[in-house]
């Protein structure tokens, strides 16, 4: 199968939150969008691995997109190497993405800029015929591979983002898909620890980041992404 954008997220719930409303829109435009998500999340201190695989599917199945796989590193201590790079390049080839969506480049969480700059380098890595990768199952060797562009989404800091899209008309859609994660955020009848992003406060600054970035282009809501590489355009009548 291949896809029009694969987005990689260090955790379950990485991509809806960074990138919800853009996975939506690109959705309901036609775009085939898969998401992997690195880790299965068993560190963190609300639910379980188990619960998470599970809300994953739910969010998955209220965005429509066509595949989500998990790779199964280790929450917290998957590192940027050789082995860790395979695998992502094994994810890369095997949908050949024009588009890659990943981790925000700086973030309070560990896992964020590390899953971010694992990321862009399999992505990059993807591209050299003289690594070989095969997909477990597979006897055949993998086709070379190098998405077009990267772009990495924002989450905990508020960095300056390099564009922005407009996501108005999506929002509602990401909220229902953070929501699906029940076990990690706000529930006033939850009696597990508080944490971070277990607030209240913190599904609000969801939205009113998205309205905030939007009041910056003129646009009900918007979300921002940062590059590695200018972002080019064809003409000045692209920018809005």
């Amino acid at each position: 199968m291949k896809l029009d954008i694969l987005v990689f997220g260090a955790h379950p719930d990485d991509a809806e939150l960074g990138a919800g409303a853009t996975i939506a829109k690109q959705i309901a435009e036609g775009s085939k969008v898969g998401i992997v998500d690195l880790t299965r999340g068993e560190l963190g201190t609300r639910g379980s691995a188990e619960i998470r695989d599970k809300e994953a599917a739910k969010a998955a199945e209220i965005l429509g997109v066509a595949v989500r796989e998990n790779l199964a590193f280790d929450d917290g201590f998957f590192v940027n190497d050789k082995a860790h790079q395979l695998e992502v390049i094994k994810m890369i080839r095997k949908y050949q993405p024009e588009i890659v969506l990943c981790n925000a480049i700086d973030d309070r969480h560990i896992d964020h800029p590390k899953g971010s700059q694992l990321v862009s380098d399999a992505c990059f890595l993807s591209g050299l015929i003289k690594i070989e990768t095969i997909l477990s199952g597979s006897s055949e060797k993998q086709e070379k591979w190098r998405p077009k562009v990267v772009y990495h989404y924002m989450q905990w800091k508020n960095l300056t983002p390099d564009f922005v899209v407009d996501v108005s008309g999506f929002m509602n859609k990401k909220v229902d898909a953070i929501e699906a994660y029940s076990s990690q955020f706000y529930d006033p009848k939850s009696n597990e620890p508080q944490t971070p992003i277990s607030s209240k406060n913190f599904i609000d600054s969801v939205v009113y980041r998205a309205r905030d970035l939007g009041r910056m282009i003129g646009v009900e809501h918007a979300e921002g992404f940062n590059v590695d590489r200018f972002v080019a355009v064809d003409s000045l009548n692209d920018l809005i």
